[in-house]
């Protein structure tokens, strides 16, 4: 049977022919095999169906022009996934391991990989299985890694849209979960998402507890300005993206002066008068704001289109990351 083709399919829905495996138990991890992706046996009492026992990564590899693969920042996605495990106190894969997975996996799905502007979305996902309903209190001592590949298109392979955004001045996570990339949080923040979807019209909600702006239930929130870049300081409180990290990280380097520190929403909506808004992630990397939506009041950004400064950082991320322009940062690893 053919695959959907992933220039329209859904983001993440078409999967390679191949998922890498390996499992915890006895205090120990197995080798990781190479199998085709099929559906996972678990036990029905598996810990973490009863208590979220799981934490995931996201981010791509690309084909450059040449024909070489490469993954974006791969190291620093193990981190963040291992820093996941151990805050839920899962059994924590050793980063030399998930490593050789991601890249095993690549490598045996090279002629999947589509070409630019298309990328290969990586999804390794870590989840408790110890078969134990009574553990509430426990930690899962079994665990599984899986790696999965989604070939996918361009975010905005039809243009880019400005979006609708609905401040809610209320948390998004527990604060001390925000830092952890675990299902339960992007469950959290899907019913009151819907909710602005049917009510405002809203493509996202962006969570302001306390009158601070804090992230949306899927991508960190900056604003922006001729070289001009305010965002939300590190806590634990939200996720801390790579995508955001990259950002920032080539901003200063193109010369913008950049801003971390808890933002108002009153500093906000002062803010987009004149500047601009968007949201950061790895689906879309920067994805413009065109209206903010604040106690059932549109507040346009500057002149509601997607910016001039959004465009041109989203653009200077994406030719590193498709290897157009130089790497001088060490963020590729070549497969």
């Amino acid at each position: 049977m053919s695959k959907p083709d992933p220039r329209t399919a859904p983001f993440g829905s078409v999967f390679t022919d191949l998922m890498a495996v390996a499992t915890y138990r006895n205090g120990a991890w197995s080798a990781f095999e190479l199998t085709p992706v099929s559906a996972l046996a678990m036990h029905p009492a598996a810990h973490a169906l009863h208590y979220c026992s799981s934490c995931f990564e996201g981010f791509k590899a690309y084909r450059r022009a040449d024909g070489g693969i490469h993954v974006f920042r791969l190291d620093r996605h193990l981190e963040r996934l291992r820093q996941s495990a151990r805050l839920l106190v899962l059994p924590e894969p050793d980063a030399n391991q998930v490593r050789s997975m991601v890249l095993a996996l690549v490598d045996r799905c090279r002629g999947e990989v589509p070409e630019s502007p298309g990328s290969l979305y990586l999804r390794p996902l870590l989840f408790g299985t110890t078969p134990n309903i009574g553990a509430a209190a426990t930690p899962a001592d079994e665990a599984t890694l899986v790696v999965l590949a989604s070939p996918v298109w361009d975010y905005f392979a039809g243009g880019m849209k400005p979006l609708r955004i609905l401040m809610e001045p209320a948390p998004r996570s527990a604060p001390h979960l925000g830092v952890v990339k675990t299902g339960g949080n992007y469950a959290a923040a899907l019913g009151p998402t819907l909710a602005a979807r049917r009510e405002h019209k809203a493509d996202q909600v962006l969570f302001c507890p306390d009158g601070e702006v804090q992230e949306t239930g899927a991508a960190n929130f900056l604003l922006l300005r001729d070289r001009e870049i305010l965002t939300r300081s590190l806590d634990s409180t939200f996720l801390h993206g790579v995508t955001r990290d990259s950002l920032l990280t080539l901003a200063r380097d193109m010369g913008y002066t950049v801003e971390e520190r808890i933002v108002t929403v009153d500093e906000t909506l002062e803010w987009v008068k004149t500047g601009e808004a968007a949201l950061s992630g790895t689906a879309a990397v920067l994805a413009g704001v065109g209206t903010l939506i604040w106690k059932d009041r549109d507040v346009r950004v500057a002149d509601g289109a997607v910016g001039p400064v959004t465009q041109a950082l989203r653009a200077a991320l994406v030719d590193v990351q498709r290897g157009v322009t130089p790497d001088r940062f060490g963020w590729l690893t070549p497969v």
